[in-house]
């Protein structure tokens, strides 16, 4: 269970060290602390190399840098900040953004945000981060999902186009593993972090929403639908054997090597290819439809600590993370999507081929909905689905425990 920074989990532990965190701050006066979730291998060499610019620049002020697994990141913070230990800055997933301002931990950026600073940013990625019209985060990490195939292995099935609709996909897969019973046809991720979003994107192009009208909206034709049409894919031996065994990384790792034929994931799965697999054939193209066309949209946030004693230190921190130069550097490092209106403008962007297939799709991506216990409303998702796909239970029972379990966490 992930833990949710909530007062019922932090309890009277933030309760009694609100004083003191809030009043002893973060950090002593010339250095800011920043907590950093790891994204790949680039991840510290690229925050090391800018914190040693910024400290030149600024030789007053130390930058020190801690890299947590995003595993743990959840745990790490709730654990700091209940202790008042809690770094300056932190890289967090937008979505928990709305827990941490609802108990005010985290500081409100409109004082330093000006218009001009404002103007860096595609509207897109900043506006995740805003509450009631308060701006509580910068979008640090930016990315889309999209479907790549194996070209190659398309080509031995027949085809010369990836499946548009789920329906082809399903005619697809089939024609695959006839010609070839060693490829796997489709990836399907069933264990960690996005288990859930795997399954919005067949539910979501069927129409289907994660919350309607502050209810569960799971538990519908269209949801019935996605969660039948994977169950149908293990049944025929149309995904990897032991789904549930399989994260993001290792479906990744599967299309990487030559084994499967689909995958759906982010932007950076591009960078890995050139230096891991550079002579795998692939293309990239939308996730399937059903009666309407969508995929997901994420962010990740850097945000700033109310109890910092040194938040000017910070911003200025912050304000040269998100200069043009800084953003190219860290994007074109992890395969993010430019969140910078003069970043998207450079070669390595805007003549990116790839890239360009994840831009389009942001016009039809849905991001994760900004309530109270996103976390809970993950992992009770991704249980019943795990329970699906191991022939635990039927999608109709899944999809009536998945709308109990979220409208029983909604505030």
């Amino acid at each position: 269970m992930t833990p949710r920074l909530t007062k019922p989990v932090l309890g009277r532990s933030l309760t009694s060290a609100a004083a003191l965190s809030l009043v002893a701050g973060a950090a002593f006066a010339d250095t800011v602390r920043v907590t950093i979730p790891e994204y790949s291998a680039n991840t510290m060499p690229y925050f090391q190399a800018a914190a040693a610019d910024f400290m030149a620049a600024n030789p007053d002020t130390t930058i020190e840098l801690e890299m947590v697994p995003w595993a743990s990141l959840q745990q790490k913070l709730v654990t700091d900040i209940s202790g008042g230990v809690n770094s300056d800055l932190a890289v967090i997933g937008t979505r928990w953004i709305l827990d941490y301002a609802e108990l005010g931990v985290i500081e409100p950026l409109d004082s330093y945000i000006t218009p001009d600073f404002a103007g860096r940013f595609f509207d897109v990625f900043l506006t995740p981060s805003i509450i009631d019209g308060t701006n509580y985060g910068l979008p640090i990490a930016a990315s889309a999902r999209a479907m790549f195939y194996n070209t190659d292995i398309l080509a031995a099935a027949g085809y010369d186009a990836p499946p548009a609709t789920w329906e082809e996909m399903l005619e697809v897969a089939r024609a695959i593993r006839a010609s070839n019973p060693d490829v796997i046809p489709f990836g399907l991720q069933g264990k960690s972090t996005e288990t859930d979003v795997y399954f919005y994107y067949p539910m979501w192009s069927y129409g289907g929403e994660i919350l309607t009208d502050g209810a569960s909206g799971v538990n519908t034709e269209a949801g019935l639908t996605a969660l039948t049409t994977y169950q149908t894919m293990i049944n025929e031996g149309l995904t990897q054997p032991g789904v549930t065994d399989y994260a993001r990384a290792d479906i990744e790792n599967l299309f990487k090597q030559g084994r499967s034929a689909f995958v759906i994931t982010g932007p950076f799965l591009s960078n890995q290819l050139a230096e891991q697999a550079p002579d795998l054939n692939y293309g990239i193209g939308r996730v399937p439809a059903g009666t309407t066309t969508a995929t997901y949209g994420v962010t990740d946030s850097i945000v700033m600590f109310a109890n910092s004693d040194v938040k000017d230190e910070a911003w200025a921190f912050l304000d040269f993370l998100f200069t043009t130069d800084q953003r190219v550097k860290f994007d074109e490092a992890e395969g993010f999507l430019p969140v910078n209106v003069e970043e998207a403008a450079q070669p390595q962007f805007a003549d990116n081929e790839d890239l360009k297939v994840f831009t389009e799709l942001l016009a039809n991506a849905q991001f994760a909905p900004l309530v109270g216990g996103w976390e809970e409303i993950a992992d009770a998702t991704i249980t019943q689905l795990q329970s699906v796909y191991l022939g635990q239970t039927t999608p109709e029972a899944a999809l009536a425990a998945i709308e109990a379990s979220v409208n029983a966490i909604l505030p």
